[in-house]
């Protein structure tokens, strides 16, 4: 170290400083700057971009939320319009039942009140018919029975017999 103490000149020391001030002068006016500025812009940029990500994870979250509460209400909706047509199925049925119900009794009623006119109807036919060959036999019998007059002084003690008087 001492043969360089020995060696130093101050003309030297002092050109080579005064070389650096400019070079350093130099540097910081057209290369520190830029690099300074173009560094200060791209921590700006990756802030940006990580506020613009935060941002849309943010918004990603909402969304989802939004999502979810959407597909939740549907769901809910859905639910209550099946309750409401299950509902009105049943009703419907029940209905259909019940006028199915009291239709067949009024086609039973009206088919028993048919049936019974009919019977009624037959009935008197035949009473008519038993009456009418009833009157002819007796108007035959009678004819013949008068014939005779014995015949008929039986007949009318036997019907005698036969006739209670009160």
């Amino acid at each position: 170290m001492e043969a360089l103490l020995n060696q130093f000149s101050y003309g030297l020391f002092f050109w080579q400083l005064i070389i650096l001030l400019i070079v350093i002068f130099i540097l910081g006016k057209f290369a520190w700057k830029p690099i300074i500025n173009a560094l200060e812009e791209r921590e700006k940029g990756i802030s940006d971009a990580l506020a613009s990500a935060e941002k849309a994870k943010l918004e990603m979250a909402r969304l989802t939320n939004e999502n979810e509460q959407l597909l939740k209400d549907a769901r809910e909706e859905r639910d209550a319009i099946l309750k409401e047509a299950k509902e009105l199925k049943d009703k419907i049925v029940a209905e259909a039942k019940e006028s199915a119900q009291t239709e067949g009794a009024k086609l039973i009623e009206n088919a028993k009140r048919e049936i019974e006119d009919q019977k009624l109807k037959a009935l008197a036919e035949v009473k008519n018919q038993v009456s009418a060959l009833s009157l002819d036999i007796a108007r035959k019998v009678l004819t013949k029975e008068f014939e005779d007059q014995g015949k008929q002084e039986a007949l009318v003690a036997d019907l005698l017999k036969d006739v209670k008087l009160n």
